[in-house]
């Protein structure tokens, strides 16, 4: 059975793209992004595989 760890990761909107781009090369896949607790800054929900 294939286990995940997970990660939250908040996003700075001017600077998306490298962050999901710098978390994917750590191998890490893009879940979900909703608004962050303050309703700005949106929050990405990020997995990868275990072990």
């Amino acid at each position: 059975m294939q286990k995940w760890e997970y990660v939250t990761v908040p996003l700075i909107i001017h600077a998306t793209k490298q962050i999901l781009d710098q978390w994917g090369e750590d191998g890490w896949e893009l879940v979900q992004v909703i608004p962050g607790p303050d309703g700005s800054n949106p929050v990405a929900y990020m997995k990868r595989a275990k072990g």
